[in-house]
Order: C-alpha cells, then sequence, then structure tokens
C-alpha cells in the first residue's frame, strides 16, 4: 500500500469519533483525530444521557484486565434510576413514574452526561491510546485519488491516511458534498435547544423524589411544543438540571411560534417551573437532530472511507426513549476494527472495507434501526398524540379527582363520554398503528 501521513483519520470527537481513533490507536494504527471545536464537547448538545452497554463493551474489550479502573473514572452525572413520562396539557399534567432494580444492573443501566465534560474525557482517553489531536480545525473536503478517498483538506493544507472516518455530526457537509449522501427531508430533522440550571446536588435529589446520587429521566409529549410533533425532556445532572425541546423542522416551518417561543412557555408550565424554581441558568445551546430512523441512514461504506455516529443518522426517537450515544459508540468501534482489518489486509475499497456493513447489521444498532423503522412515519402523523391525547389525560384524571359535592356518577360513567368524543375506535386504530410500529 502507498505510504500515507497516518493510518487512520478521523473526522469529529464526539462519541463516535473519539472511540474509533481509540480503538484503532489499540491496535497498534497511526491516527489523527481532526475536531473542528475548540476542544471535544464544545460543539455538542444532547438530551443527556448514555445508555452504557456499548461504552462498558469497548473498555471490557481494549483495556486488558483494567477496564474497571478507567470506567471509575468516567464523568457521568448520575444514574438514571426513574424513568418518567408525561403528557402535558395547557392546564394539565399526567406523568408516569416507574423504577426498578432491572434499571441500574451493570450493563443495562444508563447515566446523565453534560457532553462538555463527557467528550473532552473521550478525547483523554483517545490521547492516552496514542492518537494525535487536532481541535480548532475544520475538515472542508475530502483528498480522492480517482474514487478512493485518501485523506482530509483542512484550509491549505491536505493530510493523507489509508482509511477516513467521518463522524462530524448529523450535520455533515463531507456526508453530502462529498459522500452523496441525500439532503435529510424535514420531516426527518429536529431542532433542538437546551439549557442547564445550576442547582445544589440536594435539591436536585429533592425535586426529582431521588436517592442520593441518583438521577430520573423525564420526556414530555404535548403542550411543551404547543401539539406540534416534538417533545421535551428533562435529567437530572449532579448539580445541575438539563431542560430541552426537540421539534421537527416540518412543523415548525407550519408554526405560527418558534422553538425560543416554545422553550419559554415549557419552563413556565406548572409541570416544569416548581423544578428549576430559583435554578441559575448556566447553558444555553441548539443542535439538530435525526428523526427519521433506519431509512434516513445514508451509505456508510465507500472506497477509504466510512461514516459513523451521528454522521450515519444513527439516532432513535422511540417517545418513550431517545437513543444516539450508544449507537454511535458502537459504530465508532465497528469503523475502526473494519479499518485496521482492511490496511492489515491491504485493501481499503469498499469491498476490503465491508467488514464495517457486516458488523453494523450483525449488531443491535442497524437491527434495532430496522426493528422500530416505522416508527417515525407513524409519529410524523400522529398529530393526535400531541394535541388530543394529553387532553383527554387530563380530562379522564379531573372525572377520576375531582370532589365537587355534587352526587357522583359511577367511574365508567364519567369516563366513556371523554373517550367517545374522540372517538373509540379512531383511538384503538392509532393505538394499534403505534404498537405495531413499536
Amino acid at each position: 500500500m502507498e505510504e500515507r501521513d497516518f493510518d487512520v483519520i478521523v473526522v469529529g470527537c464526539g462519541c463516535a469519533g473519539a472511540i474509533a481513533g481509540y480503538v484503532a490507536a489499540k491496535k497498534g494504527k497511526s491516527v489523527l483525530i481532526v475536531e473542528r471545536g475548540e476542544y471535544a464537547g464544545s460543539k455538542n448538545m444532547t438530551g443527556g444521557r448514555i445508555y452504557a452497554h456499548s461504552l462498558r463493551a469497548v473498555l471490557d474489550a481494549y483495556e486488558d484486565g483494567g477496564a474497571a479502573a478507567v470506567w471509575d473514572g468516567i464523568p457521568f452525572e448520575r444514574k438514571i434510576t426513574h424513568e418518567r413520562i408525561a403528557l402535558m396539557d395547557p392546564a394539565s399534567n399526567l406523568t408516569v413514574d416507574f423504577t426498578g432494580d432491572e434499571l441500574a444492573k451493570d450493563g443495562q443501566e444508563s447515566y446523565s452526561v453534560l457532553r462538555a465534560t463527557f467528550d473532552q474525557w473521550l478525547m483523554e482517553l483517545a490521547e492516552g491510546a496514542g492518537c494525535e489531536i487536532i481541535p480548532g480545525i475544520a475538515v472542508e473536503d475530502l483528498v480522492r485519488d480517482g474514487s478512493h478517498v485518501v485523506g482530509v483538506k483542512a484550509g491549505e493544507d491536505e493530510i493523507t491516511a489509508q482509511v477516513v472516518i467521518v463522524a462530524e455530526g448529523c450535520n455533515s457537509l463531507l456526508t453530502e458534498r462529498c459522500l452523496g449522501a441525500p439532503r435529510p427531508a424535514p420531516s426527518q430533522m429536529a431542532v433542538g435547544i437546551k439549557e442547564c440550571f445550576e442547582l445544589p446536588a440536594g435539591q436536585v435529589e429533592d425535586r426529582f423524589l431521588c436517592l442520593e446520587g441518583e438521577g430520573a429521566s423525564m420526556l414530555f409529549a404535548g403542550d411543551c411544543t404547543h401539539g406540534y410533533v416534538g417533545g421535551g425532556f428533562m435529567y437530572a445532572n449532579k448539580e445541575s438540571i438539563s431542560l430541552g425541546l426537540v421539534a421537527t423542522i416540518e412543523h415548525l416551518q407550519e408554526a405560527d411560534t418558534t422553538i425560543y417561543q416554545l422553550m419559554d412557555d415549557f419552563k413556565k408550565h406548572p409541570a416544569v417551573a416548581p423544578i428549576i424554581r430559583d435554578a441559575h441558568m448556566v447553558e444555553h445551546s441548539g443542535h439538530m437532530v435525526s428523526e427519521g430512523g433506519y431509512d434516513m441512514v445514508p451509505e456508510y461504506v465507500h472506497d477509504g472511507c466510512l461514516v459513523a455516529g451521528d454522521a450515519a443518522m444513527l439516532c432513535m426517537n422511540l417517545g418513550y426513549q431517545v437513543r444516539g450515544m450508544d449507537l454511535a459508540v458502537a459504530s465508532g468501534r465497528f469503523a475502526a476494527e473494519a479499518a485496521c482489518e482492511a490496511i492489515d489486509t491491504g485493501n481499503v475499497s469498499a469491498a476490503g472495507l465491508a467488514g464495517y456493513r457486516t458488523r453494523m447489521e450483525g449488531s443491535f444498532v442497524m437491527q434495532d434501526l430496522k426493528t422500530f423503522r416505522q416508527w417515525p412515519k407513524v409519529m410524523d402523523a400522529w398529530d393526535r398524540m400531541f394535541t388530543e391525547y394529553p387532553k383527554m389525560a387530563g380530562e379522564v384524571m379531573n372525572a377520576m379527582f375531582v370532589v365537587d359535592g355534587k352526587p357522583a356518577q359511577p367511574l365508567k360513567s364519567r369516563i366513556m363520554p371523554i373517550v367517545k368524543r374522540r372517538g373509540i375506535f379512531k383511538l384503538f386504530g392509532e393505538v394499534r398503528r403505534a404498537l405495531k410500529a413499536l
């Protein structure tokens, strides 16, 4: 093979990019990671939660018996021990709160994280494995030799590699401009906005009803987005609360408001305002979020180049569960393993790098995306989930709990008219379609 500056160049130092660099370096390859932010995590935003199984698997595989020590140094915020789902109406809010031992078991636990801190730890992990990391540099183009990607161009500099791994996030210009990825439809992309509110640890635990050191995740649907497709989220951190919204671009274009006004109204809702009361806002950020699931994943294996993480649109929003970081970590690992394998065999064409596709399709990454393939379409067309359902839930709860001194009717007589107004068969059909997609 022709001599190059590096064996592997990784574009982006988020979950996918840092792990790709780490794994490739652990396998003895020379690795350069180029990050456009001033530091890893400076441009990253997420609701703030990682399902930790894929990160645990990477460390177990590559830390040669020292995984436990490395794991103990990860800057997780809180282990999530409460799952909350809320249907929010302007005048009410119904929250389901679940907690159980299974949520906290090793291998199936999840943690709240702050990406600015977490991504810097990932960068240090990659650096410790031997990666060279250059922050503050934007990769503007991919260098080609015929059909093969052979490096990256940043400013006037061209740096070559046997394999380039693109992991620069969902708003990836390289995948669209250089690798032929189609531009996502407005229904497939969302705008995310997040604010962090600083509070003492004890107050965080009190307001989320959590034990010391434990945390909660809360997802909202309904009035948080004024009835448009999207949702709200809230995560308990060590000494802060992450609060935010996601709304699809398609529906925001139709709305008579902005994501910023939605956020302002969300913070004032009686279900949210007491939790952030007297808290000091220390972060405000926005980001694009992929919402299309399996059908918007682009071609991710090319001659001399692989695409991983959010750049490959690896994100799932199931309404009750949002996942992205565990998919990114796994894809970064698989990309690095396939790249090293191809370099060792001397064939870095798309055929030689096909081990990446084999690993992805044989893992939870593509299988989970495929399992829930229809859900984004169902959610996008299910307007009543964000309008009528929260309102109906509030009316049902009022029928159950309000006592006004008038003779009470049987519960069935109070609830059935509320349901019938929405159409029982229509409700049944909508729920059936949702359950089929989930």
